[in-house]
């Protein structure tokens, strides 16, 4: 039986690989053929190709399914003509702005490719802080939607509702977190597969390396020959943005049993440029890849859900600066436009992100769309975002009188007592219920707040001031 079955899945490998190949155009064959001469060389020859095992990391979005799918066929492609192939290692990062669509194309993609079966595939999501096998119909974990909640409340507060402070740096930290855990889980792999181009990568690669500075740690090896060094150092850097960000206690890095071999990069972004170019509709349509309109253009959620940055743009419009939320929106979308042109995104595909934005009488259904998602992914409901993007509680309070006038004057005469339960003095529970009700967070993290400076008073010294002026992806005017 066992023998019938191997011959059976040989002959649907096959199948897939004759898919893939009709869907690559010539240009796209060569750099296949030349993906397989890398790999095997960075194998030491096809004699050890069977022993030899590369990770990727895949964001869900278009590029990272191009790579994969590359990756597929080069390993097909040695399985038929060699006695062995590479093992191939796929990890990612779950997180809440991870939307539907983005885990439904990821599993169409496996699907496509039949990798779910493979046993020269492994397939992993980083959830909890801890890796495990993927399964898209697994949600996320009620502690991870706890810890990012608590994350972004806390980075909005102490930055007025800043999107890319709240939403990025965890980022960053987790993706660097998935390449420690993910390089060495069991047993560890060979290379680590890196698909991004080049002047993208050295931008992340810069802002990790002064963000060690900025925190006291370095690293002298070159990331290049010494990933390991590079992701033990961010990991250490998680730890200290825990503590001097957010106020928690910085706990252990969590144990990760030593590769057996020290991993390098393997470089394939040159090999994918046709790809990223828009000259692969046959292989997205193999792949089972669906654009989500709601996206603003961007296929896969790096940060935190385009709808939802979009809200909290019209929100900060129609509450901090009383204005119509449609302009909010409008704004927001002149600077996301400034991003897509720095990106390998189709101009019609560019323009069909903000044909369905820009239609002002769906932007109701948009907004409640965006009120689902954050209550759902945050549990959190409008009327929180908007404390937060006043940052009634920093800098002792400074703005929560401008925050009880705009939001809530029926709460005037109670401010005395407000303030008093935020320095900690006992005060009459149904003030600290309300200030606990209308900020989604417990008293004890109001106090804390309360102590705090704001990003903005600590004129750019701060662990966050530094993080976001340094952001490889904040958009420069």
């Amino acid at each position: 039986m066992s023998t019938l079955h191997d011959q059976a899945m040989t002959h649907i490998y096959q199948q897939v690989l004759q898919r893939l190949l009709e869907c690559l155009t010539q240009g796209q064959r060569a750099s296949l053929q030349l993906l397989i001469q890398r790999m095997l060389v960075a194998a030491g020859g096809i004699e050890r190709i069977g022993d030899f095992k590369v990770m990727l990391a895949h964001g869900g979005g278009k590029d990272s399914s191009f790579a994969l799918a590359f990756l597929r066929a080069a390993q097909l492609s040695i399985a038929a003509r060699a006695p062995a192939t590479f093992e191939l290692r796929v990890v990612t990062a779950r997180h809440v702005g991870m939307s539907t669509a983005v885990i439904e194309n990821i599993e169409r993609g496996y699907s496509a490719l039949v990798l779910h079966d493979d046993l020269r595939v492994e397939l992993l999501v980083l959830d909890d802080g801890g890796l495990q096998h993927f399964d898209a119909l697994k949600p996320l974990s009620p502690r991870q939607q706890q810890v990012e909640r608590f994350d972004t409340l806390v980075a909005g507060h102490l930055t007025a509702g800043q999107v890319r402070p709240m939403f990025c740096n965890r980022f960053y930290l987790a993706l660097a977190e998935l390449y420690r855990q993910g390089m060495g889980w069991e047993g560890g792999v060979d290379a680590l597969i890196n698909a991004d181009p080049m002047p993208e990568r050295k931008r992340y690669l810069a802002w990790g390396r002064r963000m060690m500075r900025e925190a006291g740690l370095s690293s002298a090896r070159p990331a290049h020959s010494h990933p390991g060094a590079l992701l033990q150092g961010l990991g250490q850097l998680r730890r200290i943005y825990l503590n001097e960000v957010l106020g928690l206690p910085a706990e252990p890095l969590r144990q990760v049993p030593g590769p057996r071999r020290i991993p390098r990069f393997i470089d394939i972004a040159d090999l994918l440029q046709d790809s990223q170019q828009g000259q692969s509709v046959l292989l997205l349509e193999f792949l089972r890849f669906r654009y989500d309109e709601l996206a603003l253009g961007f296929s896969q959620s790096a940060c935190a859900n385009p709808l939802l940055m979009a809200h909290l743009a019209g929100l900060r419009a129609q509450w901090v600066q009383g204005q119509d939320y449609a302009l909010g929106i409008a704004e927001h979308l002149q600077q996301v436009k400034a991003q897509l042109r720095r990106k390998p995104v189709p101009a019609a595909l560019q323009a069909l992100a903000m044909e369905t934005w820009q239609d002002r009488e769906r932007h109701g259904q948009r907004r409640r769309l965006a009120d689902d998602f954050a209550l759902q992914g945050y549990n959190l409901n409008e009327e929180q975002l908007a404390c937060l993007l006043f940052a009634p509680f920093v800098d002792r309070g400074r703005n929560l009188e401008r925050f009880v006038q705009a939001r809530h004057p029926g709460m005037q005469a109670a401010l005395p007592y407000l303030h008093k339960a935020l320095k900690g003095v006992p005060s009459p529970q149904p003030m600290v219920q309300w200030l606990e009700e209308i900020s989604g967070l417990p008293l004890s993290t109001l106090q804390m707040l309360y102590q705090r400076e704001s990003e903005a008073a600590t004129g750019g010294r701060s662990l966050l001031a530094r993080a976001r002026d340094s952001d490889p992806g904040r958009l420069r005017h």
